[in-house]
């Protein structure tokens, strides 16, 4: 609803304070960025997918954008590199190198909203803090929305909304809702004992 794919049919959503319906569509979505569990990748180069991000974007902007996106390890793996071809839909990288390459799109675009919908689903642990960390350190003056079932994806952001069933049973900063949300501490502490038992032992 923020870049208009879809309109609010009750209430208001603001940007700004400004209800979204009286930016220009354009300029609303050109401040827009998304990156969604599902990204799509067209046939082209790599190059060429992450340029849709920022048409103008040199090369080494471009390399900037991966390795902070935790891409250009795996893509200057490539015989090619940068000008492998992608096939259609991106059916020669993994849906973790997938995700990984649409954050280093979306890193491109500096947009002053970046939505992030489960998009490091397919990712472990580490390389998701890294780009975590990427995020703070690139983006200081975006607004950034993240939705996520792993705790530790969201566990940083300045105020977490937990959701059940489409209704706000929580909300508040991960301390706070560890200490008075009960359905938080129940998926928090269930995440963490999941993650200990899969660590190996010493």
């Amino acid at each position: 609803m923020i870049p208009r794919l879809y309109d609010a049919t009750a209430g208001q959503v603001l940007v700004d304070g400004v209800d979204v319906k009286e930016y220009s569509l354009r300029n609303l979505r050109e401040g827009v960025g998304m990156v969604l569990q599902k990204n799509v990748l067209f046939s082209g180069t790599i190059e060429e997918n992450l340029r849709w991000g920022q048409e103008e974007a040199s090369g080494e902007e471009i390399r900037e954008a991966a390795r902070h996106a935790q891409a250009d390890g795996f893509v200057t793996g490539f015989t090619d590199g940068y000008d492998t071809d992608m096939g259609q839909g991106g059916v020669n990288v993994s849906g973790g190198q997938k995700q990984r390459l649409c954050i280093a799109r979306a890193l491109l675009k500096r947009p002053k909203i970046l939505i992030l919908d489960d998009s490091t689903s397919a990712v472990d642990t580490a390389t998701e803090a890294r780009i975590r960390e990427c995020f703070q350190a690139e983006l200081k003056d975006t607004t950034k929305i993240i939705i996520a079932q792993r705790i530790g994806s969201v566990e940083g952001a300045d105020k977490i909304l937990v959701l059940d069933d489409g209704r706000i049973i929580g909300q508040g900063t991960h301390e706070e809702l560890l200490k008075d949300c009960e359905a938080y501490q129940e998926i928090y502490y269930s995440q963490r004992d999941r993650e200990e038992r899969g660590r190996p032992h010493e």
